[in-house]
């Protein structure tokens, strides 16, 4: 378990670096989460080589599962916005404090990098690779609920409480898919395709 401790180690490093009050504004979001993204990937890839068969295991079917997942997962945030606006007083201007990210950089460079570096590499890192190590030791439930908790915890730098159970949500819901499936296909094109969605092309919040 020591290597599935390094890299939530690393991912905490960066995760604060990105979000806490201490750092976010003394940095770029994007010029630390790229590098991020493909230091956990590459940690995953390399430590986890023996079970890269296992996990991109490959059906024609799973494309549009991971549409469908996007989707689901849209209509849950939609959803969860108009909800949360009604019971928090503070839920806008958190929800608007997450999409001022998009401010430092350009869309189309967000909207590439969420599709081919980001979702893919923190499926590959926080499913493929954490929970499915987890799993190997503790089973699949305790597995999911590690790995997941582990994901909500390191946002939790931001002390943004909707950002945080927007985590745990999104770690639910990849990590059950990636159970129901066995492969992070779908997993990725759920999590790549909902980012562009919810982050550029049909943000729930302007």
């Amino acid at each position: 378990m020591r290597q599935v401790l390094y890299g939530f180690t690393i991912a905490a490093v960066f995760w604060f670096i990105m979000f806490s009050p201490w750092t976010k504004d003394s940095v770029n979001f994007w010029f630390i989460m790229l590098p991020a993204a493909s230091i956990l990937i590459v940690y995953s890839l390399i430590i986890g080589r023996a079970s890269l068969p296992t996990i991109f295991k490959y059906e024609h079917k799973y494309i549009l599962i991971g549409l469908a997942g996007a989707a689901v997962l849209y209509a849950i945030f939609y959803i969860g916005n108009y909800l949360s606006s009604l019971l928090f007083d503070f839920s806008e201007e958190q929800i608007n404090s997450i999409y001022a990210i998009k401010g430092q950089a350009n869309k189309f460079l967000i909207a590439f990098s969420l599709l081919f570096i980001v979702g893919p590499a923190e499926e590959i890192f926080w499913r493929g690779f954490a929970q499915h190590r987890l799993k190997e030791k503790y089973g699949e439930a305790k597995g999911l609920i590690i790995a997941t908790a582990v994901y909500t915890l390191v946002h939790i730098w931001s002390f943004n409480f909707i950002l945080v159970m927007a985590a745990l949500i999104c770690g639910l819901f990849w990590g059950l898919m990636y159970i129901r499936y066995k492969s992070l296909v779908p997993v990725i094109i759920s999590h790549a395709v909902w980012d562009i969605a919810i982050f550029i092309i049909i943000p729930i919040s302007v």
